[in-house]
């Protein structure tokens, strides 16, 4: 049982933020961007790899969806698809020139390449939209030779199919991080001269990690974009990258389940501080300065912290521990 204590959990938000969200859209919002942070924790927490690149494969999944969907039509699946791909081969891309550095310049590699696809995205007007982005995006129900099997008309009927690719994309991921190659990557981030050392291959390794994770936060992108009927040019911005990276630190680094927690956190807390406030952000970076300094694990670090006090069983007194000796 505790080997799927994970997928449960999961399954569990899926199936309860119907009952306690109003919006559709926000729901869908907090399982996409979780999938985004999934992909950025297997970076971070598996691989130990501070990317800022994955705004890079969240606006590739974006752009693919947008274009297979609007000007070369395909099949919604084959688009997704599609955008899984693209995705994947942008982090090969990205990851086989990052991978040759470590530390500082492996962040500034990412971050550089975060800025040359922005500026690629804003000058190709034609494929792109530019600053406009690619509008008008549809939301095709899921058909089988002229029947639908799967309406997505309102937010709702969306989210169900999210719901139901977001969680084979974290069975999928979970089956990646508890398999030989998972274990192989948390060796890396613990002692990566010692792996190194007893010959494993390094840069192969990080660049799997990074076309996995690429490959995920592409379909996030796709999914976003049809969500939103739109695909940004903010979907490419250094923000993006930012902020998945924010969510995967508050969440908690090393598990799978707390990037769901963190996206969560994140984008339920941003929509109701920022009816309340236009400088939300603020807050958010109060809370990231509370995270740093007395939570390095996350919000996931502080439920197993606070699980674990409820468990203890307080100790007997001294009253108690004479009175026994006696009888």
């Amino acid at each position: 049982m505790r080997k799927y204590s994970h997928f449960l959990l999961a399954l569990a938000v899926v199936l309860l933020m119907p009952a306690f969200m109003q919006s559709g859209s926000l729901a869908s919002e907090v399982l996409i961007y979780g999938l985004a942070a999934m992909g950025c924790n297997l970076l971070l927490g598996y691989t130990g790899l501070l990317s800022f690149g994955q705004g890079i494969f969240f606006g590739l999944g974006s752009y693919t969806v947008a274009l297979t969907l609007t000007r070369w039509p395909l099949p919604m699946p084959l688009a997704l698809l599609l955008a899984v791909l693209m995705g994947a081969a942008g982090a090969a891309i990205v990851g086989w020139v990052a991978i040759r550095q470590r530390g500082t310049y492996f962040v500034m590699l990412t971050l550089a390449f975060a800025q040359m696809f922005y500026f690629i995205a804003y000058t190709a007007t034609g494929l792109t939209g530019g600053d406009n982005g690619l509008m008008d995006i549809p939301r095709p129900s899921l058909a089988l030779f002229g029947q639908t099997l799967w309406s997505m008309k309102t937010p709702w009927q969306y989210y169900g199919f999210v719901s139901v690719v977001f969680l084979f994309a974290f069975w999928l991921l979970t089956k990646v991080s508890r398999s030989i190659f998972g274990r192989t990557l948390l060796a890396v981030r613990d002692n990566e001269e010692r792996a190194g050392a007893i010959g494993y291959n390094l840069k192969l390794l990080k660049l799997q990690a990074f076309v996995i994770s690429g490959a995920v936060t592409g379909l996030a992108g796709a999914l976003h974009a049809m969500m939103t009927g739109i695909a940004p040019l903010s979907n490419t911005e250094y923000h993006t990258s930012e902020m998945i990276l924010v969510m995967t630190v508050i969440g908690g680094t090393g598990n799978l389940f707390a990037s769901v927690l963190g996206s969560a956190f994140y984008v339920l807390l941003g929509d109701w501080l920022s009816s309340l406030w236009p400088r939300w952000l603020l807050v958010l970076g109060i809370v990231l300065m509370v995270v740093s300094l007395g939570m390095q694990r996350g919000l996931w670090g502080l439920g197993e912290t606070l699980w674990g006090l409820l468990r203890r069983k307080p100790e007997p007194s001294d009253d108690a521990a004479v009175k026994g000796a006696r009888s």
